[in-house]
């Protein structure tokens, strides 16, 4: 008797240890809804003007040379970091990926910590990206390869991909990835926003990557991005969340009808709105202003910056300033992205170091493109509103 009551009990307890590993997925009720607009500007009205760069490390030709262990450079970040500060750049747009998670998730985590720790140290905030539509689709391990001379952004990859984009039942292959980096870090106030997918449904055009593409790619990038907002409302971090609009008639964006399924619901989800703005028509980037102030929430412009079209930091600093909204433009320091070429590189030969930068701020050995740009914007950051 004495044994069938021990063995009663081993099974209760083991029940019971297999009921709490086998806690159910919160109902929709129990996930964090999108931030009301009482408190996004809350929050907002907290922040300074926001000034910065998507970063990328000169040595690092794409998101996974900047990640991954063997090339991971904490000396070069530690002195660009110092020049962005230099500028007064207050906050940086940073891109991760999927497959850095799956090759060695601690040892990831380790590096975003100690980059947050090295941006931290010079007041620099950060914005990460976990998931990104464009370029290459087939993103691999590894050594990556050498850039393509004179070419814009050769060896930049899409996060997840092709791969796993094209294929809905491996989409949740993506939420341990997506859940653990939020919730190691949900509570960092070095960490001021995620971006949880940058330009979903973009289509590469490229000579030899148009044919890797995803078939009707919106379908599947719009799956994905529902996904992944659940998944971080799921944690629900403390900061908030948003995924910028970037394409198609900007006569569009401020009426939620008119616009494609994908930027509609990106629109609809996110707790601060954020949009590009490459255009080199200033009347143009005022507009695309105009017509998102109808949504009545914090905006964040988190690229612009294409000298070639006219779109420069003269043009366009001061009128984000103005509304204040946030200002980070593409590239800061010249180096393997070959961002100072511009996106007609892939059907143009450049022999050469183009006169008009297309991206980029400073060269490798800290000299800016231009003294004369570096001086307005430390003179535009620098003032009181």
């Amino acid at each position: 008797m004495k044994r069938i009551l021990l063995a009663v009990l081993a099974l209760f307890i083991l029940s019971c240890a297999e009921k709490k590993e086998t806690k159910p997925e919160p109902t929709p009720q129990e996930i964090a809804q999108r931030w009301s607009k009482e408190k996004a500007w809350k929050w907002y009205d907290q922040q300074p003007w926001l000034v910065g760069a998507n970063f990328n490390p000169s040595t690092s030709i794409n998101q996974l040379e900047f990640w991954q262990e063997d090339t991971f450079d904490p000396e070069t970040i530690d002195r660009e970091l110092k020049w962005s500060a230099d500028l007064g750049m207050n906050l940086h747009r940073v891109y991760l990926h999927n497959l850095l998670w799956e090759q060695d998730s601690v040892g990831f985590l380790k590096r975003l910590d100690d980059y947050l720790r090295i941006a931290d140290s010079y007041g620099i905030k950060t914005m990460f990206v976990l998931l990104d539509d464009v370029w290459h689709p087939i993103p691999k391990l590894g050594k990556q390869p050498e850039p393509v001379p004179h070419v814009h952004n050769s060896g930049w990859v899409q996060a997840p991909g092709a791969e796993i984009l094209g294929d809905t039942t491996r989409h949740d292959e993506l939420k341990g990835y997506i859940k653990g980096v939020t919730k190691h870090f949900a509570t960092d106030d070095r960490v001021l926003v995620w971006d949880v997918y940058n330009e979903p449904d973009n289509v590469a055009s490229q000579p030899g990557r148009d044919s890797l593409e995803v078939k009707n790619k919106h379908d599947y990038s719009l799956a994905l991005l529902k996904k992944v907002f659940q998944w971080t409302r799921e944690v629900n971090p403390k900061q908030p969340l948003t995924t910028g609009i970037w394409r198609g008639n900007i006569d569009h964006w401020g009426h939620l009808d008119s616009l494609p399924e994908v930027d509609r619901y990106m629109i609809e989800n996110s707790d601060v709105v954020s949009f590009h703005a490459y255009d080199g028509d200033m009347n143009d980037v005022q507009k695309k202003i105009s017509l998102l102030k109808h949504y009545e929430r914090p905006l964040l412009c988190t690229e612009y910056v294409a000298r070639g079209t006219g779109n420069t930091f003269e043009s366009v600093m001061p009128i984000l300033k103005e509304n204040k909204i946030a200002a980070i433009n593409w590239g800061f320091v010249s180096g393997k992205s070959n961002t100072i070429y511009p996106w007609k590189s892939w059907d143009s030969t450049f022999t050469s170091e183009p006169k008009i930068w297309h991206h980029d701020i400073l060269r490798q050995d800290g000299e800016p493109y231009s003294q004369k740009e570096v001086e307005f914007i430390k003179d535009i950051v620098s003032k009181e509103n």
